[in-house]
Parts: structure tokens; sequence; C-alpha cells
């Protein structure tokens, strides 16, 4: 029953409809903590701001980027590599709007397929800002019209992020723009400007190269991707610069100004020399921060940390104990997949089971070619732990598989315990690395030494056979192929 706001507080408590578990926010964490919740038997309610499910990942973020990634992939081989293939194209052309339209494509179905599994488990789903009203009720505001009251014996809070800026610049969505707007341009770009070498802007930076816009990397640290083992930045930034991409480490960006045509981007090199780029359009990608506003976190007796995130313990119980956070806005990684885990385990504790999350066991990628992907501790990690190491690496180079496959890029390293030969962390730039990481996963997930690895039959011809071997070089320096 639907209860307007100017209902009596007694009218609407009573007639409001309760459920055992409100998710809000329907990401991959939220709407998998839906399905995971409905499938212990709990009554489940699924409430999203927007008209389209599936939150930021799956409309602006993972699945789309994914979709224009694969499409300039192919538009790249056919211009460098199908001649060396013995393939001719004749006169090579891009439709840039048929890319973003195939793009548009793929989100639509898989959104739709998030809509089918939410009826499929009767899960009740409310379009419309949702807010606490108190610690177990949830005002939902649709885009027009009155809000609904809903009643929660337990709430998941599953809002996600949005992306972050800086200070002085200003984001008008026209010429600075953000990894959103970076995913339906009007038309392809000249050129482009990336503030941030993180995960976002090397990957949308590349699909952007590959298609033959001037692309720019600005990034005030001295490493691109700083999160994961340095080496594999080394590796990455070889690779894209081999597309084109100019990259400039070590500059503080200090003005960002825009015009209706172009974007000027100034900035201070390590020497505090001041350089200046013009282009087309100015990707701003310093990373994101979670989103929580209206949420009415103080009404649930909720706060938030300095960078804007929910305190949870371990079984990502809020402050308040019925009320749990997971993915984005909580600590750690901003990954979806880490937010999955985060839904199921907090689906799974409401219906009193025990699960458990290793958060070092979840694995980290980079969907450029070559892909980059890690798992486990980096080697920067280790030597600050005053951890003893020792370390094996394999390059692709040296694998008929990625030399048949003309992806020569890259290497596996392998980073494992010098008393023990525990594995302590996989590090892959190469062909399938977000593929080939899962075996690191799951080997870590049991304890393996880089000897059990190296001791499995590993099939012939294939990418895998990197980390036996890179395997092989961290147990006692014996890689056969190099």
């Amino acid at each position: 029953m639907e209860i307007h706001a100017e209902a009596t507080d007694a009218l609407y408590l009573c007639g409001m409809e309760q459920y055992d578990v409100v998710v809000i926010g329907s990401g991959p964490g939220g709407y998998v903590a839906a399905i995971r919740a409905a499938q212990l038997g709990k009554k489940t309610a699924l409430v999203e701001k927007y008209s389209s499910l599936g939150g930021t990942c799956l409309n602006v973020g993972c699945i789309p980027s994914k979709a224009l990634l694969d499409s300039s992939e192919h538009y790249h081989q056919a211009k460098a590599q199908f001649a060396e293939h013995g393939i001719g194209v004749g006169e090579l052309s891009l439709d840039f709007g048929q890319m973003i339209a195939r793009k548009a494509g793929v989100v639509s179905q898989t959104v739709a397929g998030i809509e089918f599994l939410m009826k499929k488990n009767n899960i009740d789903v409310h379009t419309g800002h949702g807010s606490f009203i108190d610690p177990h009720t949830i005002a939902v505001q649709p885009a027009t019209g009155d809000p609904i009251h809903i009643g929660a014996a337990n709430v998941i809070i599953a809002t996600g992020s949005k992306p972050a800026s800086l200070p002085f610049i200003t984001i008008d969505k026209k010429r600075v723009i953000t990894s959103t707007e970076a995913l339906s341009l009007p038309k392809q770009p000249k050129s482009m400007v990336i503030i941030g070498g993180g995960v976002i802007g090397l990957e949308l930076g590349s699909v952007y190269a590959r298609i033959g816009t001037e692309v720019h990397v600005v990034e005030y640290l001295d490493t691109i991707i700083p999160t994961m083992d340095r080496t594999m930045g080394k590796e990455l930034m070889k690779s894209m610069k081999k597309l084109g991409v100019k990259f400039h480490l070590s500059h503080g960006v200090k003005e960002v100004t825009a015009t209706s045509r172009s974007v000027t981007v100034k900035a201070d090199n390590k020497k505090g020399e001041e350089v200046t780029w013009k282009a087309d359009y100015c990707l701003v990608s310093v990373g994101r921060k979670p989103y929580t506003e209206g949420l009415g976190l103080d009404k649930a007796g909720i706060t938030t940390d300095d960078r804007g995130r929910v305190a949870v313990d371990s079984n990502l119980r809020t402050a308040v104990p019925h009320i749990y956070a997971i993915g984005d806005v909580v600590r750690g990684a901003m990954l979806a997949h880490k937010a999955e885990e985060e839904g199921v385990l907090a689906a799974e504790v409401i219906a009193g089971e025990h699960p458990h999350i290793d958060y070092n066991l979840i694995p980290n990628v980079v969907y450029t070619w070559p892909e980059v992907a890690s798992v486990g501790q980096t080697e920067e990690q280790l030597k600050a732990d005053g951890k003893t190491y020792k370390t094996g690496s394999f390059p692709f180079k040296a694998s008929g598989r990625a030399r048949a496959s003309m992806d020569t890029d890259g290497l596996v390293k392998v980073l494992a315990d010098a008393e023990t030969d525990e594995i302590l962390g996989v590090h892959i730039c190469g062909p399938r690395a977000a593929d080939m990481i899962a075996e690191a996963v799951v080997a870590m997930e049991y304890r393996a030494t880089a000897e059990d690895i190296s001791r499995m039959s590993h099939a012939h011809p294939t990418f895998t056979e990197a980390l036996k071997e890179a395997a092989l070089a961290a147990t006692d320096d014996r890689a056969l192929h190099v």
C-alpha cells in the first residue's frame, strides 16, 4: 500500500509495506545483495534512484567501457595487424556513431537482464530517491509524484560512488568531462587530455588512442596505476606509448579552462616549469568518492568518515546493528566484484550465516590491451612490511601462444615467501590477464606455493603457460623457456 507524505504517522506506520531487507542502490553490490537475500527466504525490496537498474557499473562504467574497449581494439587490429595476418580490408573506416550505438545496445540488454532477475527472485523494485526517515523507515521519492514509505527490518546501503574532481576544476560535462560523458561523445575527438593515470583514465585513453585521437595523460605521481605493482605500470606504459599515448608524469595540474570548442590545461612539471595543452576535451579521472548525498544518514544514526565513507565492522554492520553498508561507500577498493562479495556477505549475515571475505584475494584488473591484473601483495608492499620474498617473472615475448597471436607485450610476475614458498602476489601485464588472474586467486585461496603452480600441467600452447614459467622462476630460478 502506497502511503503519501500527507498521511499521518500512525496511518503510514500501520499501512506501509514491510520488508525483511531493503537494499538502497541497484549496482553490482546492491542487486546481488537483493538476490542473495531473496534466495535465503527474505522478503526483499530494492530502491533505485534512476529508471535504469545496474548502477554506475552497468550503465556508465564497467560494461559500456568494455564495449568501447572491444570495438576500438578490433579497429586497431584491423589497422595495425591485419596486413601481417594476410588479411586485406580495403579502405578502413570508422563509424564512431555506430560504435557508441552498439555500446548502448549492450547496456540495455544487460539492464534488461537485471530486471529479469528481480522478477525471477520476487524482489520488489521501488524507483525513486531513497532516504532514511528513521532507522527502520525508508522514504522513496520518485521523479514525479508523492513519496512512499517502506519499512525495513534490515537495510543494506549500496549507493556506490561518483566521479571525484579537483577543487579548481569546473566540470561542465561539455568540454571538461567525466568518464560518464566520455562514453557517449557526439563525435570522435581529435585530441584529449586526461587528468589522472589510474584505471578509468587509462582504459578510456586507450579507447580513443586506438581510433586515432591524440591522447595526453597527465599524472601527479611518478607512475601510472599507482595502486598496482610498479612493474605493471612500467609495462603498461611501454605498450600504451606504442599507441601514441603521451605520458606526463610528476605533473601537477593547476588550471583547466574551457570554451565552447576546446579546453586548455595548465600544469607544472617536476622542475616547476609550466606546461600547457589544448585539446577538444579534458577528461577528469582523479578517482571516485562515495555517494551518500541526500540519504538521510543522520536520521538513521549513521555518520561518515573524513573521506565520506560509512564505517562498518567485519560483518559490514554500521553503528546501527540492523543497517549494513557495502561497496564503494565503505573502505577498500572500489571494484564491482568486491561490492558483489560484500552484498552476499551482508545478506548471509542477516540470515544468520557466518560468511567471510579475504580482501587480500580480491583481484584488480585494468582492461587496456594488454590487460593488467593482480592479486595479493605488491613488491612495494612486501618491502615496506619488511617481508623476505623471492620473485620470478616470465615475458610474453617468450611464449609461443603470444607470438602466434601477436600479443607479446608484458610479463607475469610471481612473488613468493622466501622461506615457505607460499605465493604472496601475482601480477600480470599481458593478453587475457583478466582471465588468467583467476588461477592465481584459486592458488592463493588454498595457500599454494610457487612450486605447486609449477608442477601443474598447463595446456600448450596457452597464455597461462607464462604463469607456470614465472612460478618456476620464483621456485628456484628454473624457468624452462627463457
